[in-house]
């Protein structure tokens, strides 16, 4: 990669590691954090030239004066999210649709980025949409402000405030103050077993989501590497970021592949190996797949699933969001 030289943030996943580690080389300045979305906030705030960056944060930023950013297909967080859904087990909530006519909380923001997963998969597969609930947004085991560095639009029609500054969803779950809980951490009195009022809505949430992925062929992204305009204008700049994300990806789906002759005797989870194989029949050699090819069905229903909800103004396309010499990836 040639100049100009760049400042990068991106979280230190065990896919980005050959970045940080220099087995992939990248004539850039790598920046991380503990929180992601404090990367997310210094792009925004235009301390980073590239940054990886949450799907609805990036999308927002199209509806801001002069668009600052475009993206490149390399999605380095991505989940299925049917899992993301807890309830009180005393709210009367056993189907998706029970959730009509309840408050919910959301983890960060309205619309966070499994947020608007989880709301179109509502309302496409159970016929529930975001104005049939109320919402309180906050965060689960810790308070959370509100993030005040984006635009934060409430469309016409759906309930939404704050939890208050010293509460959190999963006080107000277990209190019955909340119906559900949409988030992507897992409220700690579940994990500990402490609680005996918060349950899954989706109890068996890996069938439900590997279901969905044979019906649908959606692995649902969560964030996207975005890029400053004006730098995405630099010839071939885009395209070796996009190499060098590839090239790490690669390096560690390949150790995986390699290491399933002896078992995975490198992790230290029982019986991986199995999972891994399931996994591999299921979601094929390249699992996590880069490029717009092998992901523009997700991103074009999470950019439906945007507009639908009403956090963007228009519906946009991938030829809006992406940068040009990328689009044949």
């Amino acid at each position: 990669m040639t100049d100009p030289k760049l400042t990068m943030g991106v979280y230190r996943y065990e896919h980005t590691e050959p970045l940080f580690d220099g087995r992939v080389a990248i004539d850039a300045t790598l920046e991380t954090s503990p929180l992601i979305s404090d990367v997310f906030q210094r792009m925004a705030e235009g301390d980073l030239d590239v940054a990886e960056y949450g799907l609805t944060y990036f999308l927002r930023s199209f509806d801001l004066a002069g668009s600052p950013f475009l993206a490149l297909p390399i999605f380095p967080n991505r989940n299925f999210r049917h899992s993301a859904l807890f309830v009180n087990a005393d709210s009367g909530i056993e189907r998706p649709e029970d959730l009509a006519g309840k408050t919910i909380g959301e983890f960060a923001l309205y619309g966070s980025d499994p947020g608007v997963w989880v709301k179109g998969i509502l309302a496409d597969e159970y016929g529930v949409t975001p104005e049939k609930m109320n919402w309180v947004i906050g965060g689960t085991d810790h308070p959370i402000p509100s993030f005040g560095w984006i635009p934060q639009p409430v469309p016409d029609g759906v309930d939404v405030r704050h939890a208050g500054d010293e509460e959190t969803l999963a006080a107000l779950l277990e209190a019955g103050e909340i119906d559900a809980l949409l988030s992507v951490d897992v409220p700690q009195s579940l994990l500990d077993g402490s609680t005996k009022k918060i349950r899954r809505l989706f109890v068996d949430y890996e069938a439900v989501e590997r279901d969905y992925y044979r019906r649908t062929g959606i692995f649902p992204m969560m964030h996207v590497v975005a890029i400053r305009r004006e730098l995405a204008e630099v010839p071939g700049l885009a395209a070796s970021i996009y190499r060098a994300f590839g090239q790490a990806k690669e390096i560690v789906q390949e150790q995986y592949r390699a290491n399933a002759a002896k078992q995975h005797m490198a992790v230290i989870t029982p019986w991986f190996s199995e999972l891994f194989a399931e996994n591999r029949a299921l979601l094929g050699e390249d699992w996590w797949p880069y490029g717009l090819d092998a992901n523009r069905k997700a991103v074009d229903t999470f950019l439906r699933y945007h507009h639908e909800q009403g956090l963007s103004r228009r519906r946009l396309t991938s030829e809006d969001i992406f940068v040009p010499e990328l689009l044949g990836t």
